[in-house]
C-alpha cells in the first residue's frame, strides 16, 4: 500500500515538472522572438513564436507579438489574424484591437478599422487611441472635417503627445488653415523637437509661401533625423524642381518611388519634372496616374491645365 502511494506521488511530481517545463519554454521561445525582433532578424521572432505556439495554441503574446512581426514585413492579413487571435482568446487585450486597427488602415480596410476604433472609444473612452484611428482613417478618406474632430479630442485627452498635434497639423493645412497648422508645429515642437515629422511639414508650410530655401532646410533637418522616410526625399525632391534644380530633384523623386510606387504625390511631382523639362506627353501620363489616385492633390490640376495649354 505505501508503495503504491509513494508510486502515485512520484508520477504527480513528474506531471508537475512537465507542465512546469512547458511553461517555462513556450516563455522562452517567447523572449527570445523578442530578441530577434528587437534585433531586426523578423523570420527568426516568428520561428520563435511559432515554436511557443506549438507548445501552447492559446498562448496570446506569443500571436499579439507574431503580430507585429507581420506588419514590419507589411504582411498585414497575417497580422490582422494573429491580432484578432490575441484578442479573441484575451478580450480585455485592447493593444491586439489596437494594433490590429492601425493593420486594417495600413491595409486599406477603412471602415474595419473605424469598428475598431469605435469598440476602443466605447471600452477605453479616456483612452486616445480609438480618436487616434479615428483621425487616421477619416484623413484617408479625405472626411477631413471627422478627422480634425478626432484629433481634436484625442488631444483633449492626451495634450502632452506631439504625435497628434503633428497629425491635426496636417488636417489644418490639407484644409489650408496654415496659421492653426504652424501653432500646432510649433506646440509639439516644444514637447519633442526631435519629431522628424515636425519639420517635415512646416517644410510644406514654407513651399507654400513659396520660400524654396526655407523649405529645404527643413526638409533636410528631417531627413537628419530619419533617413529612412520616402516621403521626405519626395517633398525634398519638389522643393528642388521649383529651385531649378531639376536632375536632384527627380533622384529624389525616383528614390521615394522605388520605395512606394503607388505614392501620388511622388508621380505628381515626376509629371512636374517632365513639364519643367518640356516634355510633356511625360508629364501629363504622370499627371493624369496621380489623379486617378487622389485627384484632390494640389498642383495636378493647375498643371494639367499648363501641359494641355503647351501640347
Amino acid at each position: 500500500m505505501g508503495l503504491n502511494k509513494l508510486i502515485v506521488v512520484i508520477i504527480g511530481a513528474l506531471m508537475i515538472v512537465s507542465c512546469d517545463t512547458a511553461e517555462s519554454k513556450k516563455g522562452r521561445f517567447l523572449l527570445k522572438g523578442n530578441v530577434k525582433l528587437q534585433d531586426g532578424d523578423i523570420q527568426g521572432a516568428i520561428t520563435f513564436y511559432e515554436e511557443a505556439l506549438k507548445l501552447d495554441e492559446e498562448f496570446a503574446d506569443a500571436y499579439y507579438n507574431r503580430g507585429l512581426a507581420y506588419i514590419r514585413l507589411a504582411n498585414f492579413p497575417k497580422a490582422i489574424g494573429d491580432f484578432s487571435k490575441a484578442f479573441e482568446i484575451q478580450p480585455t487585450n485592447y493593444d491586439a484591437l489596437y494594433q490590429r486597427a492601425i493593420s486594417h488602415l495600413d491595409f486599406g480596410e477603412n471602415y474595419r478599422a473605424l469598428g475598431d476604433a469605435e469598440i476602443l472609444i466605447k471600452v477605453l473612452p479616456q483612452d486616445n487611441r480609438g480618436y487616434f484611428i479615428q483621425g487616421l482613417t477619416y484623413t484617408e478618406l479625405s472626411e477631413y472635417d471627422k478627422a480634425l474632430g478626432a484629433f481634436s479630442q484625442a488631444i483633449s485627452l492626451a495634450p502632452d503627445n506631439s504625435d497628434l498635434l503633428v497629425n491635426r497639423a496636417t488636417i489644418y493645412y490639407y484644409q489650408g488653415n496654415y496659421e492653426s497648422a504652424q501653432d500646432d508645429l510649433s506646440t509639439a515642437k516644444t514637447l519633442n523637437e526631435k519629431e522628424p515629422n515636425i519639420y517635415n511639414l512646416a517644410s510644406l508650410l514654407a513651399f507654400e509661401s513659396n520660400d524654396y530655401d526655407q523649405a529645404l532646410e527643413l526638409v533636410e533637418k528631417a531627413i537628419s533625423i530619419n533617413l529612412n522616410q520616402p516621403y521626405y526625399y519626395n517633398n525634398r525632391g519638389l522643393y528642388r524642381l521649383f529651385s531649378g534644380d531639376l536632375d536632384r530633384g527627380l533622384e529624389d523623386i525616383n528614390y521615394s518611388l522605388s520605395q512606394d510606387n503607388n505614392n501620388a504625390f511622388a508621380l505628381r511631382n515626376k509629371g512636374l519634372y517632365h513639364y519643367f523639362k518640356g516634355e510633356f506627353v511625360q508629364a501629363l501620363r504622370y499627371l493624369q496616374e496621380a489623379s486617378a489616385k487622389n485627384e484632390n492633390i494640389p498642383l495636378i490640376a493647375e498643371y494639367m491645365d499648363k501641359v494641355r495649354n503647351e501640347m
